[in-house]
């Protein structure tokens, strides 16, 4: 529905919201995995997981780490990186399984960011994974943030891949966004809102609630690729 303001100048909807708090970590268990704020008694872990494959560093900030040490720092420069609110997550038994962080978060706004994502080995391409970030979204937007965004490298294809698969929605690239490593950055913008979220939630449950053993009912992909497509003219 169109609305206009008294110039007869099309303008948004009318929207009843009150900024939320600031987000605080998120603290939970699901099935398959556990997410609680990062610290930096998990850089052994993280080490284990992550580290031996330097190959999972071309897209994140920090070099590729050398030994324990090295991703103690890693983990020290994420506690005090301005606007971060870092993560670890772990599997039931609390082996590390990888980090995830909240970026930007901007209350007055409403708007959080999804990001600094570090899978080992274990959690790639696994349920863990994907309930993961079906708890983080549910805890920005259950705070009342309005917007939750998925930022990347455009050459990043299996970061793309992850965003369209959770739900995100494509919205442009920044080009030479920033210099990376010495190369050039393109960054490629990504989001869901709250509106988004009232609908992708119930296909993020039942996708994770239908998945046994690591095997899917349905592909989320096309699940939640689906519920886009419906609003295509």
């Amino acid at each position: 529905m169109a609305h206009e303001d008294e110039f007869g100048q099309p303008v948004g909807p009318p929207v009843s919201w009150t900024p939320p708090a600031p987000l605080a970590p998120l603290t939970a268990t699901g099935r398959e995995v556990a997410v609680a704020p990062l610290r930096p008694e998990h850089a052994p872990g993280l080490w284990e997981a992550l580290g031996p494959d330097r190959a999972q560093w071309t897209y994140l900030g920090p070099e590729p780490p050398s030994g324990v040490d090295d991703m103690r720092r890693i983990v020290e420069g994420y506690l005090v990186a301005d606007g971060w609110i870092p993560h670890v997550l772990t599997d039931p038994s609390g082996t590390v399984l990888g980090t995830a962080s909240y970026l930007r978060v901007q209350p007055a706004l409403g708007s959080a960011e999804i990001g600094g994502i570090s899978y080992g080995t274990r959690l790639r391409r696994s349920v863990a994974a994907t309930e993961a970030m079906t708890m983080f979204a549910r805890h920005a937007f259950a705070y009342g943030y309005r917007r939750y965004e998925w930022k990347c490298d455009a050459l990043n294809a299996p970061s793309r891949a992850a965003a369209l698969r959770l739900g995100f929605r494509y919205e442009g690239t920044w080009r030479n966004a920033l210099v990376h490593k010495g190369r050039n950055r393109d960054t490629a913008w990504y989001a869901m809102t709250d509106d988004d979220w009232r609908r992708l939630e119930p296909v993020h449950v039942a996708w994770l609630e239908g998945a046994v053993d690591g095997r899917q009912v349905f592909r989320l992909s096309e699940a939640t690729a689906a519920l886009w497509n419906e609003e295509s003219p």
